[in-house]
């Protein structure tokens, strides 16, 4: 078991709020700045709601991050992306795709092959 699957979700819940606040508290920090150092921002926190609970449509997963409408928070706090930003943003992503793939691998890899075949074929 992974140490993060360790957390009750009381604390992880605490825990996440906590980044988002201090998210909403540092507006100078760029939504793509976010993406090119770490692969991910507000609006993939966002997603992640919205992942967790489909009863909650996209607009409303922002405004709970934002604490305002998302067209509010860019309007009086997102600058201009420049060349570079896009750039270091797109290699960023890159790299999300690459680490999903190889952790896909690596799980495919994990699966003994000594598995009975109900656990591994369906039907089996």
């Amino acid at each position: 078991m992974d140490e993060l699957d360790k957390l009750d979700d009381a604390t992880a819940a605490t825990a996440f709020r906590s980044l988002v606040r201090h998210l909403r508290r540092r507006t100078d920090a760029q939504n793509i700045d976010l993406m090119g150092l770490s692969g991910f921002c507000r609006n993939c926190l966002a997603d992640w709601i919205v992942e967790a609970d489909p009863a909650i449509d996209r607009e409303e997963a922002r405004r709970i991050i934002y604490d305002m409408p998302f067209s509010e928070w860019k309007a009086k706090y997102q600058a201009e992306a420049t060349p570079e930003q896009i750039a270091r943003m797109e290699q960023s992503i890159a790299r999300n795709e690459t680490i999903d793939e190889e952790l896909d691998e690596a799980l495919d890899e994990s699966f003994p092959a000594s598995d009975p075949p109900a656990m591994t074929q369906p039907g089996g």
